[in-house]
Parts: structure tokens; C-alpha cells; sequence
């Protein structure tokens, strides 16, 4: 069973920082592009904050260039993202994303709470 766990999520205030993880399991193809998105209070969408490919390669939101870090340990099929200089818009439920194998299926996590005051 395939399952993406999320941590690190919390209440911090503006110009603080968190670092969130997530792990995958379970998961035997290998796993391409891992990323996270997150959904802000009384929006419907997912918006991509930052996602990472299997090599390395790393792609951000402009909303969050130069504060916002992602980074993956493949031997643990993990990602984190480092969150600085967090501001009031950044809170959202954080949700982890893997897209695996060659016909690029999608799992989610459930998701991990991040609310910045100001």
C-alpha cells in the first residue's frame, strides 16, 4: 500500500521557519518527480509550491523563490522543504505529491497544517 507521510507542519510566527518531510512507502516502481502543494483557507485548488526530480532538478513557485528550499534523500524516498522568512499567505494545509512509474500514476499525502500569524 502506498502511502506518502507528511510532518513538521505547525503554527509559527511571520518571519520564522519550519521544515516539513515526507516519506514514501510502499511504493516499488521508482518515483520521478516528488513536490509540494498546498491549499490556502476558502480556496479550492491546489497550487504547486515546489517539486523535485529524481535527479536533482528543482522547480518553485515564484511566491516563494529564495525563501523556500526543497530537497529529496532517494535512498529514503524522501523530500523536505525548508521554509524561511515564512509570511501570513503562506498558511495552508501542505500536501505531499509523487509521481511514480513510467505511466507517471499520482499519490497524495493527507496532508500537514501550516499557519503563519503575523
Amino acid at each position: 500500500q502506498v502511502q506518502l507521510v507528511e510532518s513538521g507542519g505547525g503554527l509559527v510566527e511571520a518571519g520564522g521557519s519550519l521544515r516539513l518531510s515526507c516519506a514514501a512507502s510502499g511504493i516499488a516502481l521508482s518515483i520521478n518527480t516528488m513536490g509540494w502543494y498546498r491549499q490556502a483557507p476558502g480556496k479550492q485548488q491546489r497550487e504547486l509550491v515546489a517539486e523535485i526530480t529524481s535527479r536533482g532538478s528543482t522547480n518553485y513557485a515564484d511566491s516563494v523563490k529564495g525563501r523556500f528550499t526543497i530537497s529529496r534523500d532517494n535512498a529514503k524516498n524522501t523530500i523536505y522543504l525548508q521554509m524561511n522568512s515564512l509570511k501570513p499567505e503562506d498558511t495552508a494545509v501542505y500536501f505531499c505529491n509523487a509521481i511514480v512509474g513510467i505511466y507517471a500514476l499520482n499519490y497524495w499525502g493527507q496532508g500537514t497544517q501550516v499557519i503563519v500569524s503575523s
